[in-house]
């Protein structure tokens, strides 16, 4: 069905709107919930959106059904599975495993669970977290889960609206509003025609003809464009070049870190075509405290209750095969074997190629790996003295060095503090391999805060106060005392995130059946629809949960992946050698993040030296 800008602007003029519908921060009159602070700054929380009413939300829901119906396996047909990698992924495969009556044990490498969202406590008793994790109301098998766990109340939405920072007026912000009781696509068509400070109106126009083919062929058109980047698209079907300054970079940076000529236009689309499609798609929610104690957990729970066993701090050695390539164990670094029935990989894809035995890899399946990295990017925490003029909500900074940011103690209630801002900030992209100009990952702690620190005073030259720390903000006032000076920082990096969704890489993300009879692949990196998101940790592991399940009851499997030919080349011609294994403990090693030590970085040099390359 096509959608014109005539049927938009019919919907918008028989629609009763008030003007201050499209201010900024508009107010709600159905919140649930709403906490105050001593400068007259409100976290609200908004009523859970209408998530049901879809149809992605529908089918997952009954492939979650299954688990405990079509799926479920008799005493006879219970299977014992080994599950490498206590992330999402992970832990979705075995809670629905557990679900169809199967007995898995997770097997994480790290004293923390949650790979890509683990976070921790510092001195202080301060969470430090991995990334700045939102749930979208597109995301239907995280909100699936969340329904199934009965944590729903621990999502904090806010309105449904995206707020940009105005990088050319420093201090100010703009905004698309979604508008209660307008449908999709109109209602994404709607915020962008009346936001009037980003595009102009012939922008708006030219903008929308390329998109169309996406709304009318669905995924096959958005498949077939990833050979091109997003710059590459937008000149190909005449785009104007001023939407890759206003909207293309945030959403590249905020997607997958890194830039628009960087980033495969099949990740937009597959976004933007979420969005369009689902009337609250791009809402948006914060969970309400650290994802240890209020995700992980309940997972957890929900595994243990039900005969599975979660352990931690228990990494795998080596995987060791029989003759024929079948997995014959597991050998622990403690020097214990594992041996279970089915074994399901969700490591991330770089500690994966590590561990790959020496049969399997003149496979084209375990070649198509090699086409597949994660991409680095920095999670910074930043504490200030004071309270920042903040909003209830993620910001999009448009900002060279900066994606996406949040004032956690307005957003957060476990991390809400009425006296003082702490910013969570994405600093992106941060790498010659995710396409920047600066190698921040071998930069300083330091030089990284004081680059933010002199982004931030440029962005709000009102709120940062000059210190004589950060040479950065030379230039900013305080007379008076009474803007904001850094108090404390923590600086995350993760060498290796999810993986970067380059043009072209798409066709050789994996399926999770796989040509070893007794393994299966999870992960946010394996062959879904969704991005390498949280989304797609938890769908990569509920597919793989799937064909576990689908093999003990001797049903038919999903069809394997067409791989491609010059991977089929490349296989045939590899010279295969002992796995290289994983080196080292702790988050580094094993794909995660971490404020690094000094050990860390000698680490991360060893074993991931290309992090150290500069720019040419």
């Amino acid at each position: 069905m096509k959608f014109g800008l005539a049927t938009l602007l019919t919907v918008l003029a028989s629609t009763k709107v008030a003007v201050d519908a499209f201010a900024p921060h508009t107010p709600v009159s159905s919140r649930q919930a709403t906490y105050h602070n001593k400068n007259g700054l409100v976290m609200k929380d908004f009523p859970k959106p209408n998530l049901e009413d879809t149809e992605n939300y529908r089918n997952y829901e009954k492939l979650s059904q299954s688990f405990g119906s079509t799926l479920k396996a008799g005493a006879e047909q219970k299977k014992k599975v080994a599950i490498i990698g206590g992330g999402l992924s992970g832990l979705a495969c075995a809670k629905y495993l557990v679900d169809a009556g199967h007995e898995p044990t997770v097997y994480e490498a790290r004293d923390v669970l949650g790979g890509k969202v683990s976070a921790w406590q510092d001195a202080d008793g301060d969470w430090i977290e991995t990334g700045l994790h939102i749930f979208f109301g597109a995301y239907p098998n995280m909100m699936n889960l969340f329904a199934e766990l009965g944590i729903h109340d621990r999502l904090q939405w806010k309105v449904h609206k995206m707020i940009f920072a105005m990088q050319e007026l420093p201090g100010e912000f703009t905004t698309f509003d979604f508008i209660p009781g307008i449908p999709a696509p109109f209602n994404f068509g709607l915020a962008i025609l009346m936001n009037q400070k980003m595009l102009t109106l012939g922008e708006k126009l030219q903008t929308a003809p390329p998109l169309l083919p996406m709304l009318i062929e669905g995924q096959e058109f958005i498949d077939r464009q990833d050979e091109l980047s997003v710059l590459d698209f937008m000149r190909k079907y005449g785009m104007p070049e001023r939407i890759n300054e206003e909207v293309f970079i945030s959403m590249a940076k905020a997607l997958d870190f890194i830039d628009p000529d960087k980033l495969s236009m099949t990740v937009v689309l597959t976004a933007m075509n979420r969005f369009l499609n689902e009337d609250n798609g791009l809402q948006m929610a914060f969970l309400d405290g650290n994802q240890p104690d209020r995700l992980c957990a309940p997972m957890v729970e929900h595994i243990e209750a039900r005969g599975g066993t979660v352990l931690t701090s228990t990494p795998i050695k080596e995987i060791v095969t029989n003759n024929d390539g079948s997995i014959k164990h597991l050998q622990l670094r403690n020097g214990k074997k594992v041996e279970a029935d089915e074994y399901v990989s969700a490591m991330p894809v770089d500690i994966v190629k590590r561990m790959i035995p020496k049969n399997w890899q003149n496979m084209p399946y375990f070649r198509q790996f090699d086409e597949l990295e994660g991409i680095p990017v920095i999670n910074l925490h930043m504490w200030f003295d004071r309270k920042l003029k903040a909003v209830d909500h993620l910001c999009f900074s448009r900002s060279p060095l900066l994606s996406v940011y949040a004032d956690m103690s307005v957003t957060c209630k476990e991390y809400e503090d009425p006296d003082a801002s702490m910013l969570e900030l994405v600093f992106a992209p941060c790498s010659p391999l995710a396409g920047g100009n600066v190698n921040w990952i071998s930069k300083t702690d330091e030089e990284i805060i004081d680059a933010t620190m002199g982004e931030l005073a440029r962005l709000f030259p009102t709120e940062i106060a000059y210190d004589p720390q950060w040479p950065a903000t030379a230039g900013q006032g305080d007379k008076d005392g009474a803007l904001a000076k850094l108090r404390k920082y923590a600086v995350v990096k993760v060498p290796r995130s999810v993986y970067a969704a380059i043009p072209g890489r798409n066709k050789y993300r994996p399926s999770q059946s796989t040509p070893i009879p007794n393994l299966t692949m999870a992960g946010d990196w394996t062959s879904q629809k969704y991005l390498g998101s949280m989304e797609g940790a938890v769908f990569g592991g509920k597919l793989a949960a799937e064909v576990v399940a689908k093999k003990a009851l001797g049903m038919e499997l999903p069809e394997m992946k067409e791989i491609q030919p010059d991977i089929i080349e490349a296989a045939a011609n590899y010279e295969a050698k002992n796995p290289a294994g994983v080196k080292g403990e702790g988050a580094i090693a094993f794909g995660g993040g971490a404020t690094l030590s000094k050990k860390d970085e000698k680490l991360l040099k060893e074993v991931d030296p290309s992090q150290y390359l500069q720019a040419a």
